[in-house]
């Protein structure tokens, strides 16, 4: 029997940037293979190919044995391939059958039949084992794991016979994650070919049968997943072994930067020094993000008392920048980078006064203090004049890093830092971490620049994150903050408890 799709030598180059440089794929029916790389590595564009979105330069595509060139994504789901996306590709305000057979709604005489689209939706849920979910539901209405069921039952109601997913599981609780990938166990039983792209490596142990993996815009390895350690995986990724994911040298903590005496909302009483990382723990919805938001100054203070070095008291974003805190937000592609904007100005925007005389930016000066970061924190890019938008997700999570050095801050509030990117650049950022609490960190060259020891205050859904980095760690559960306690007190297990209220109610 031959592969369920193929893909042999495809080449794609955008300009004078290769993005695919002759890269092989197969994957047979009932067979989960995991495409794993760094960002940029070319995974995304290979998978575009396969949905229809872009035409390969050159290379050859088969389909159970046929040749496969589809015009575009619609073609490529009527033969059967359709792409799940890490940002659903839904209409939220359409209801749950709309969006399943939305552009191949069943009609006669030019009148859709309701009643089809109803009938085929109910099935390809009850497919799903969720038989639950009304088709007259708005999809806006549901919860994040229901949506993503209703994206692969759109997947099911138009015969898919190759599934793949973009990470999947970036925005699903753990519970969720479970269910996903019992539900990939019961596609795979199908026949389906399933191609699941994740920068978890655990996820890809779990759930896959055989890996491939992309370096550089080529095939740097293969193998069967069962057979294979993470650390092998990680060193074909990289192309080199990979030192301590999580390095944690001798810190000591210094005097209070950040102060929260029962502040609302989360309730929250903690004191963090400088030279240490505090942690926050908790399940999607808690609260976490708000906290940040709060001490950001991007939402009220409804009570309590917000302490930053010498300044007490609330204050807006401009503020916090001036008494030297910085904030990383979640959401990297609406608030944590300019996508229309260059590097240059996405790292140094909020910075501006070193730049030039009065008032006045040198281009010279800008470019100067840009390349610096880029290359300390080796930013994969032609230069600091390239859009932010055309860097891989990693990048711009490092760029959007890199504004708060160059600010030159003493408090670094990082929420889920390194969500969506690959392991080499969460190494990175793990190893940049530790430097700045561990060590001084010289900012952009001008008078009174701040260069002592930072504190770090890091929001993660991550528990191996939070374990592995951090030297306290405080759970938030149900929108209260519980008391930080050192690291070695907890585990996944304990954390899980705390954060489900599990522990308060034995």
């Amino acid at each position: 029997m031959p592969p369920r799709f193929e893909m042999r030598g495809v080449r794609k180059a955008f300009g004078a940037t290769v993005a695919l440089a002759g890269v092989d794929l197969q994957v047979r029916d009932g067979e989960v293979c995991a495409l794993v790389g760094q960002n940029g590595a070319g995974k995304s564009t290979l998978m575009a190919i396969l949905a229809g979105v872009l035409r390969p330069d050159a290379g050859t595509l088969l389909l159970d044995g046929s040749p496969y060139v589809p015009r575009d994504p619609l073609a490529a789901r009527r033969a059967g391939v359709v792409m799940i996306y890490q940002e659903l590709s839904l209409a939220a305000h359409l209801s749950v059958m709309e969006n399943v057979m939305l552009g191949v709604e069943p009609a006669r005489c030019g009148i859709v039949q309701r009643d089809r689209m109803r009938e085929t939706s109910a099935r390809a849920l009850a497919e799903l084992g969720h038989p639950d979910i009304p088709p007259d539901a708005c999809v806006g209405d549901l919860q994040p794991s229901a949506q993503q069921l209703v994206e692969i039952a759109r997947a099911l109601a138009a015969g898919c016979r190759v599934l793949v997913f973009d990470e999947p599981t970036s925005s699903l609780t753990q519970a969720d994650v479970r269910t996903l990938f019992a539900l990939i166990g019961r596609l795979k039983r199908q026949g389906i070919a399933i191609v699941y792209i994740s920068h978890f490596i655990e996820e890809v142990k779990a759930v896959s049968d055989r890996f491939v993996v992309l370096r550089d815009g080529r095939n740097a390895g293969e193998g069967i997943t069962a057979d294979t350690r993470a650390e092998q995986i990680v060193g074909m990724m990289v192309g080199r072994a990979l030192d301590d994911l999580y390095p944690h040298t001798e810190r000591s903590a210094g005097e209070p930067i950040l102060e929260l005496e029962g502040l609302n909302p989360g309730a929250a009483t903690l004191t963090l020094r400088r030279g240490e990382v505090l942690g926050i723990a908790g399940l999607l919805g808690a609260g976490r993000t708000r906290l940040l938001r709060t001490i950001f100054g991007l939402e009220p203070v409804r009570s309590g008392r917000i302490t930053i070095a010498a300044y007490s008291g609330p204050g807006g974003p401009r503020e916090r920048w001036r008494q030297g805190v910085g904030m990383l937000s979640e959401d990297r592609t609406s608030e944590g980078i300019a996508a229309g904007l260059s590097i240059a100005d996405n790292i140094t925007l909020s910075c501006l006064g070193p730049l030039g005389p009065a008032f006045t930016v040198l281009p010279s000066r800008q470019h100067a203090a840009a390349a610096r970061w880029i290359e300390r924190l080796d930013i994969r890019c032609a230069d600091s004049r390239q859009p932010a938008r055309e860097l891989s997700g990693g990048n711009q999570q490092k760029v959007a890093v890199a504004r708060l050095l160059h600010h030159d801050v003493d408090l670094l509030m990082l929420d889920e830092p390194t969500r969506g990117i690959d392991v080499a650049s969460k190494a990175e950022i793990y190893k940049l971490i530790d430097e700045l609490v561990r060590v001084a960190v010289s900012g952009p060259e001008r008078p009174g620049a701040r260069t002592r020891r930072k504190a770090v205050l890091l929001v993660s859904s991550y528990l191996p994150e939070l374990l592995g980095v951090c030297d306290r760690i405080a759970v938030m559960s149900r929108g209260r903050l519980g008391p930080p306690r050192n690291v070695s007190e907890w585990n996944e297990h304990s954390l899980l408890m705390e954060a489900s209220g599990a522990r308060a109610a034995m």
